[in-house]
């Protein structure tokens, strides 16, 4: 698996994504992971009439459904027809696409979610990038920080890129799917159309439309 896997423009399709002009400034996804406050708060300028602001730094499309029970922290970004359902934590820093849906007791911090995430159930994600219409089973957590606070680095291969980060999440391209109660672990970057099977450890890279089992084998996904 070369380096070239793990660049944006093999992992995402910008059109999915207000972060567009942000996103293409990167060549790997990691080094945009610092400045998603910044981007959301600069596309929150520019934002039209058909979003609600509400105060805080918090804008929500008016036709998006926020239950009444979730809590949103700006900056953030909710967009057309996307959900955010009960007891949802938005903390601050995310821009959640069209049509997401973000589910009960869902955490989420310093993420952009493409269009067509959905969230559903018991998840945390934060320090993340989520592809066009991946999808978190019932309580996956991606985790983003390491037990001694060090530099989190991205594994590749028998080498490593180190990513100038502490806190760093996954980053999963378009379609992936990832089963219930799997975690992904720090640096973690999932190809296009992967599948983690539920209950799955999944650390390092993963090249696009691999399904990678719980005892850690990679195999070609046919369609």
């Amino acid at each position: 698996m070369d380096n070239s896997t793990l660049a944006n423009v093999n992992l995402f399709n910008f059109a999915h994504t207000r972060a567009c002009t942000y996103l293409e400034m990167f060549k790997y996804p990691w080094e945009a992971v610092k400045g998603i406050e910044e981007c959301i708060e600069r596309i929150s300028l520019a934002l039209g009439e058909e979003f609600s602001n509400y105060g805080g730094g918090v804008f929500v499309h008016r036709s998006a459904r926020v239950a009444p029970s979730a809590v949103l922290i700006g900056p953030c970004i909710v967009e057309e027809n996307a959900e955010v359902r009960h007891c949802a934590f938005v903390r601050g820093g995310v821009l959640i696409g069209k049509g997401c849906v973000i589910g009960n007791s869902v955490e989420l911090k310093n993420s952009i979610l493409f269009d067509g995430v959905q969230i559903p159930h018991l998840s945390y994600a934060g320090d993340s990038i989520l592809g066009y219409r991946a999808h978190l089973g019932a309580g996956v957590i991606i985790s983003n920080l390491k037990a001694d606070r060090s530099e989190i680095a991205i594994k590749v291969g028998n080498g490593r890129i180190l990513s100038g980060l502490v806190k760093c999440g996954a980053f999963l391209g378009d379609g992936v799917e990832v089963g219930c109660n799997a975690v992904l672990c720090p640096g973690t970057v999932i190809g296009r159309g992967a599948r983690i099977y539920p209950l799955a450890l999944a650390r390092g890279t993963y090249p696009e439309n691999c399904i990678v089992k719980r005892d850690g084998k990679i195999e070609k996904l046919h369609r």
